[in-house]
């Protein structure tokens, strides 16, 4: 019957889309997971001609989520455009009589496209070549001409989709083998000195002596720790190409490059980051211990003469935040974390580290200090956000369990930025009542001797739950003695508040 055959558009449509599924999987096996591949900048600019409202509505409704549709959006996108440019190759040549126009004009408008979207000539040959081997194939085959019994061609048709599937598959495997690690655990050690490599493992050794002993709570340097990004796909920068401008309001503008950031003074930091967008007592807050150069004399070498005392940090992947200067004196220039390299996926070669602000102004993959004349829009702010101020005070509630003897007991991680975390107290009670929890030691200063400065504590509380139900709520109390507010407040625009709290039955 007509309707169950693959009649000759159907198969022209097929065979167009599977070369663009090959053309992507050809892109992929030579670039990886890297802004070379061809989905990135459609995916980039899909993200960048968004919405403000959209944007802010998939980040505190969908979190990551929403970075995914975005990506997946892309690929579709930039499936169908492939897909486009076969078809009309394979229209032409059926319109010339030619049989090998459609492989060689699928070829030139791939490659074409691929050059144009990711400026690279070389891996554009990607995408062509493997999408024009798919029309190829299918003319070889003769999957949608004429002349073939209609049964004859969806067989053909099918093996071709069945050839180029798997040559997909395979290309995806090799891509993914291909991306540079984007987690700490799989960054190289750190190259640094005998003494540096001493204290990192001084502090991560007292780090680890100082958390407490709750199993399924994170322990003070985080195993695995949060990434935000504007991009879907990150950036890819080689150190030895790297370098850092400080411009605008100063004496004199100056250059450093990686082997000069490395050749300077260097500290081991702990520091806590947390995100702007996260909820009340989501996970997007970390702790690890960062290997950097004090930014503080940079701006002094640069003489600053900011007329808003700003200044405007910009990045390789277009990012940029503008925030006060006297913050970015307590910062670094990042390059190590937990004794390794910094890792692509948080902003190897070099990011910044502002202690004690929220994560958004910690730009990764930095290349630009601008020193404003007067204060500007940063990226966030330009969305209906303003994040870039201290970071707010919080105790999250991230572990409950029943002990043996019947007894209930909390956990979780309290963080104050630069404010300190003295206490964390529970109530059993739905807030009628408070009693202290018990508390980790701090984390150790850059000097070892202290307090670091810029870190989360963890803290538990173990109780006789009342009979029947019952509501658990923790809150924190500054160095200051200020009790954290009980103010909720969503994440847009200036980060979310409140008290956490959790029902037991």
């Amino acid at each position: 019957m007509a309707d169950d055959i693959l009649d000759t558009r159907g198969g022209r449509a097929l065979v167009s889309l599977v070369a663009a599924v090959a053309g992507l999987a050809g892109s992929y096996a030579l670039t990886g997971y890297t802004p070379a591949f061809l989905v990135s900048p459609v995916e980039r600019t899909l993200a960048r001609a968004m919405p403000g409202e959209v944007v802010s509505l998939a980040i505190t409704e969908l979190g990551s989520v929403g970075q995914q549709l975005n990506l997946l959006a892309a690929l579709s996108l930039t499936g169908a455009i492939v897909a486009l440019a076969a078809w009309i190759a394979i229209a032409a040549g059926d319109a010339a009589n030619d049989r090998l126009l459609p492989g060689v004009g699928t070829a030139v408008l791939t490659w074409g496209l691929a050059a144009a979207l990711t400026g690279e000539f070389v891996l554009a040959a990607g995408p062509a070549l493997a999408a024009a081997g798919v029309v190829a194939l299918a003319q070889a085959f003769d999957a949608y001409g004429d002349g073939t019994p209609i049964s004859s061609k969806r067989r053909r048709a099918l093996s071709t989709v069945g050839v180029a599937l798997g040559a997909s598959v395979l290309g995806y495997s090799v891509g993914t083998r291909r991306t540079p690690a984007a987690t700490a655990a799989d960054a190289p050690s750190l190259s640094v000195s005998d003494a540096v490599r001493e204290d990192i493992e001084t502090k991560l050794a007292l780090a680890e002596a100082r958390s407490l002993d709750v199993d399924g709570l994170d322990s003070l340097v985080s195993e695995t720790f949060y990434q935000v990004d504007i991009n879907s796909i990150d950036p890819e920068l080689d150190a030895d190409d790297w370098s850092l401008s400080v411009t605008g309001a100063v004496e004199e503008e100056t250059t450093l490059d990686y082997d000069e950031l490395l050749s300077m003074g260097s500290r081991n930091q702990f520091s806590t980051l947390r995100c702007v967008g996260d909820s009340l007592n989501g996970k997007k807050m970390d702790t690890a211990l960062w290997t950097g150069v004090p930014l503080g004399q940079l701006l002094d070498e640069a003489g600053v003469q900011s007329g808003c005392e700003c200044v405007m940090l910009h990045a390789a992947d277009d990012y940029f935040v503008e925030f006060p200067i006297e913050a970015l004196r307590r910062g670094l220039l990042v390059y190590g974390m937990n004794g390794k390299l910094l890792p692509r996926g948080h902003g190897y070669p070099v990011r910044a580290l502002v202690p004690g602000h929220w994560g958004e102004v910690n730009t990764k993959w930095v290349t630009e200090i601008e020193v404003l004349d007067k204060k500007a829009d940063g990226y966030w702010e330009r969305r209906g956000w303003e994040g870039t101020g201290p970071v707010k005070p919080i105790a999250k509630l991230h572990h409950s369990e029943v002990l043996d003897d019947g007894r209930r007991r909390l956990a979780g991680h309290a963080y104050a930025g630069l404010r300190g975390v003295s206490r964390v107290e529970v109530s059993t009670d739905g807030g009628e009542s408070w009693a202290d929890a018990s508390l980790s030691e701090p984390l150790p200063s850059v000097d070892v001797d202290g307090a670091a400065e810029d870190a989360w504590r963890q803290w538990a509380y173990t109780y006789d739950p009342p009979s029947g139900g019952h509501t658990a709520v923790v809150r924190m109390v500054t160095a200051d003695g200020t009790v954290q507010t009980d103010e909720e407040t969503g994440p847009k625009p200036t980060g979310p508040s409140g008290w956490v709290s959790k029902e037991f039955s």
